[in-house]
């Protein structure tokens, strides 16, 4: 009869009388009872302490590191992905190279580039790294979804748009803009830090190891070879997206959420490989372009696109990882 009238309790009564909860998670946070409270009731550890509503403890993390002979082999095995990627899109992509070297203007427009990208994507994961530890992801994962994803598309489209559109002489505007581009995907991406760490690594190095394999296959490659791919790819993209948002009307465990998630995945891969082969040539052409007077030089509008698919690739290589752990637990 105790219990009976314990969980009888109006909400109302229970909300008022209950105390907030800060980023911890309780088995009854209602329940008043003395009974039930001293069935949930866990030995109180005199090293445990409590600050600033986050928990901490004083003993010292137990970190099991992999054996040497493991770390070498896994370094090698990184280098043999990055090595084999790039003779296998150099072989595939690449029969037909440009007659002269790279010239030097096209050379400094590219490194340019890619500091900025380097630049963007070292924002974008410290940003991220720093809003998941002051639990920004608790409450993005706590959010309505489709209100994360209206918001979400606005802030990157938003400051993306903004920072294409703004002119390069307008120095101050346009790094603002694009900072706040990438604190908009840092916002998005804060938790994959959820992962564990060694994945995050791994497939950090692997995504350099496919981007910095197909940019030399692009920059090496004869002049606006690729450029033909931008239609396709966009059709291809429209696609993948289309099947990111299965997992949101499609019932849990089906065929076709199994299948659209197969694509996102795999499909995203080549898409966003087919990209990096795409936006690397068009920077080329674009320094071309600027070097005659065409257009003016803009390497921050160009570093967007290569941070786009750096981060498109990275998610999936993360994805990847994820689940062949799982699998090889069970």
């Amino acid at each position: 009869m105790l219990l009976l009238n314990t969980f009888r309790r109006p909400l109302g009564a229970a909300m008022l009388t209950s105390k907030p909860l800060a980023r911890t998670f309780s088995a009854a946070p209602a329940i008043r009872s003395p009974i039930l409270r001293q069935a949930f009731r866990r030995p109180a550890s005199p090293k445990v302490q409590f600050q600033s509503k986050r928990f901490f403890t004083t003993e010292p993390a137990v970190i099991a590191r992999p054996p040497r002979t493991e770390s070498i082999q896994r370094l090698a095995y990184a280098g043999a992905l990055f090595g084999g990627t790039l003779l296998a899109a150099n072989l595939l992509f690449n029969r037909e190279t440009r007659d002269n070297a790279i010239p030097a203007f096209e050379r400094e427009y590219l490194h340019e580039t890619f500091t900025y990208t380097g630049v963007g994507v070292a924002i974008i994961g410290l940003a991220a790294k720093g809003l998941h530890n002051a639990g920004w992801s608790y409450r993005l994962m706590t959010a309505n979804p489709w209100m994360v994803l209206g918001l979400g598309l606005v802030a990157s489209v938003g400051t993306m748009l903004g920072t294409r559109m703004t002119d390069p002489d307008n120095y101050i505007q346009k790094h603002v803009l694009w900072t706040g581009f990438n604190l908009s995907q840092a916002a998005l991406l804060a938790p994959m830090y959820f992962y564990s760490p060694a994945i995050l690594a791994r497939a950090g190095l692997y995504t350099v190891g496919v981007i910095g394999s197909i940019a030399f296959v692009a920059a090496t490659a004869k002049e606006d070879k690729y450029l033909y791919l931008g239609g396709p790819l966009l059709a291809g993209v429209a696609v993948v997206a289309l099947s990111g948002l299965a997992p949101m009307v499609l019932p849990l465990g089906s065929r076709a959420l199994v299948g659209a998630e197969a694509l996102w995945l795999y499909g995203g891969l080549a898409v966003f490989g087919g990209f990096t082969l795409y936006d690397v040539q068009k920077i080329m052409n674009h320094a071309r372009m600027a070097q005659m007077g065409l257009i003016k030089k803009d390497t921050v509008n160009e570093s967007i696109s290569l941070e786009l698919d750096f981060i498109n690739i990275f998610v999936r290589m993360v994805q990847i990882l994820a689940n062949r752990q799982s699998n090889n637990r069970r």
